[in-house]
């Protein structure tokens, strides 16, 4: 599914991941856990590079402020429709498409936001029109960045769950440790652009994690 040796990622002059090795196979599950500016994102994005196909959920959303909620969820399959059909949804959606979509909307407690402008929305909001555009956009691979920072640990949770049910492969990034410990069964911890463990969750101790965050 995935395998890099050794990689190094460089952005401007500057090496962001050096010496990555990481595998990943059909039907993993796993979370970057690490401090701020670790590499997580930039690996997520190289990673995308090598399978375009699989659905995203950016860090900063990569939603359109002006359009409703629907729309931006309906944009998770505009490469798969035709530009007719497209801009059709856009204007007056089409019963299934309205139906899936209001569906996904309901699941992550987003129904009376629907047809909201992303503009008017909270952090959280976003992040779950985030979610449900990859949902709708579905595959068997998902990569996400941060896609429930904003949302209340509880909700937080069940939108992990839903997350591991859709996608048989998954490899997101998590701020929070206890959300990774609990949801995950492999973590990969980064520091400074590299690989500081990689190991299933029952073996990552206290210390480590210490070690992993601890001040440069």
């Amino acid at each position: 599914m995935f395998q890099l040796v050794d990689e190094n990622v460089e952005i401007g002059a500057r090496r962001v991941l050096q010496q990555i090795s990481l595998q990943v196979k059909a039907g993993e599950q796993l979370a970057l856990i690490g401090p701020s500016g670790a590499g997580k994102t930039t690996l997520l994005r190289r990673l995308h590079q090598l399978q375009p196909e699989a659905a995203l959920v950016h860090q900063d959303h990569a939603l359109v402020p002006r359009s409703s909620s629907f729309n931006n969820v309906l944009i998770g399959r505009l490469d798969r429709s035709s530009r007719w059909r497209n801009l059709r949804n856009l204007v007056a959606p089409a019963e299934p498409e309205r139906s899936e979509i209001a569906a996904l909307l309901h699941r992550l407690g987003m129904d009376e936001d629907m047809f909201q402008a992303i503009a008017a929305l909270s952090g959280g909001q976003r992040q779950r029109v985030a979610v449900a555009r990859a949902l709708y956009r579905g595959g068997k691979v998902l990569l996400a960045d941060e896609p429930v920072s904003a949302v209340d640990p509880h909700r937080a949770g069940s939108i992990l769950e839903i997350l591991k049910q859709a996608f048989p492969t998954l490899l997101l990034s998590l701020h929070s440790v206890q959300l990774a410990r609990t949801h995950f069964p492999r973590l990969v911890g980064m520091r400074d652009g590299g690989v500081f463990f990689d190991l299933p969750s029952e073996r990552v101790s206290d210390g480590l994690l210490a070690d992993l965050f601890r001040p440069c």
